[in-house]
């Protein structure tokens, strides 16, 4: 069983959103009006990376909804990015736990999507084995439901993770090819260590990946900790369906299970134990961690970003994590 190493960030206080009152009188009245009773509160989103509006906002008639809106000008890739998740959540199979959307409004500059309201809240670190449960189970149910995706998600087109794995996911054979620097500090500890001595381990592990993962079932493409909500049954919920890829599902669960293996949990055995990890090829796991963790890693080398401050933070300590849970599995060694 893996140490607990928690990292130096809440994940349910990561935003640094505008607040409704921040946002445009003209735009405030639109969204009151397409509600059709005036917001008399709303709660701003604690977690994510981006700086766009997300709300519960609770109508003076009672009516509780999650909003999210962003700029069309300043804010240009979030508001199309809320645009995609409108059309794809509204393709998702019932069986997927995930929150509806309502409406969309373009409106005094910026796009809006209304959703169902989640009354729930993020897992905590380290994960609670009850709640990391509950998140695989709506993992399990939803994969199930995504193997055979509905022709409607189908049409909104979707990139296949093959792909993304050959152009966004190779960054340790940009590294040994001498294209991109090394990702750490020299005083950046085991991880440093582990990245100069496997070096030519982890390009080559990485690049097993675009092969492995051929598949036409649909996947979320971003599961984590923080796309997670349980809600006051015990039930969780998958939120953000902006990266949905055609793809194997067992890689999202590796993806989810990078936080159980930082929380001191055996993610090996709960990996084997899915019921994603049944169409996971031998090595699939492996060149999952490889890929996440030079993508993480990389990202988290980039300097200032204009999203969250804590984006950073969040990129290393996950990218670390994948790395040394592979390093585990490999049984390489910091010297």
């Amino acid at each position: 069983m893996a140490t607990v190493r928690l990292p130096a960030i809440n994940y349910d206080a990561t935003a640094v959103r505008p607040t409704w009152a921040d946002l445009p009188a003209d735009l405030r009245a639109a969204i009151s009006g397409r509600l059709g009773s005036p917001v008399a509160w709303a709660t701003s989103a604690g977690g994510g990376f981006t700086r766009g509006f997300a709300a519960v906002c609770t109508t003076a008639a009672g009516e509780r909804v999650f909003v999210k809106a962003a700029s069309l000008v300043q804010q240009r890739h979030l508001s199309d990015w809320y645009a995609r998740e409108a059309a794809l959540t509204a393709e998702l199979p019932p069986a997927v736990p995930a929150a509806r959307p309502r409406w969309t409004l373009t409106t005094a500059g910026h796009f809006v999507l209304c959703l169902d309201a989640v009354d729930g809240r993020m897992p905590a670190l380290p994960w609670v084995p009850e709640e990391l449960n509950a998140a695989l189970s709506a993992w399990a149910g939803a994969a199930a439901a995504l193997r055979h995706p509905p022709e409607g998600l189908v049409r909104v087109g979707l990139p296949r993770l093959a792909d993304l794995a050959r152009a966004d996911l190779a960054w340790w054979q940009e590294i040994a090819a001498g294209r991109e620097a090394v990702p750490l500090p020299a005083d950046g500890g085991d991880a440093h260590r582990l990245v100069r001595r496997y070096l030519a381990e982890l390009a080559a592990i990485e690049a097993r990946l675009p092969d492995l993962v051929v598949d036409d079932a649909v996947i979320h493409g971003d599961l984590r900790l923080d796309n997670i909500l349980i809600d006051r049954a015990g039930t969780a919920w998958i939120c953000d369906w902006t990266w949905l890829c055609h793809g194997p599902a067992w890689f999202d669960t590796a993806s989810l299970l990078v936080t159980a293996y930082a929380s001191g949990l055996d993610a090996d055995a709960v990996f084997a134990a899915h019921p994603t990890s049944a169409d996971a090829p031998p090595g699939g796991l492996d060149a999952a961690l490889a890929a996440l963790a030079g993508y993480w890693l990389t990202r988290s080398a980039a300097g200032p970003t204009g999203a969250s401050p804590h984006a950073r933070t969040h990129q290393r300590f996950s990218g670390e994590t994948a790395l040394n849970w592979l390093a585990h599995r490999q049984g390489w060694s910091a010297p």
